[in-house]
C-alpha cells in the first residue's frame, strides 16, 4: 500500500477533518483514507461518457428501435 503526504494544508481544514472524524468514531488518518479511497472509485464525467460509449458501441440498438419502444409505452399508457 502507497503512503501519501499532504503539505500546506490549513490548520483550519485539519480542525474540521479531525471533528469529523472523531464524529464517525474514525482517526484522522482512517477518515481521509476513506475519503480518498471513494474519490478514487467514483467516475469522472470524462470516464462514464467513455464507458457508456463502450457499452452502446456493442450493442445493436438502433434509434429506430429506441423511437418503436418509446411509441408502445405511450400507447400502452393511453
Amino acid at each position: 500500500m502507497a503512503t501519501i503526504h499532504v503539505r500546506d494544508v490549513s490548520d483550519e481544514a485539519v480542525a474540521v477533518l479531525k471533528v469529523r472524524a472523531a464524529r464517525g468514531g474514525q482517526s484522522l488518518q482512517q477518515y481521509v483514507q476513506q475519503l480518498l479511497e471513494g474519490e478514487a472509485a467514483m467516475l469522472t464525467a470524462e470516464e462514464a461518457a467513455e464507458r457508456a460509449r463502450s457499452i452502446a458501441s456493442r450493442g445493436t440498438v438502433t434509434a429506430a428501435d429506441v423511437i418503436e419502444a418509446i411509441a408502445v409505452t405511450r400507447a400502452a399508457r393511453a
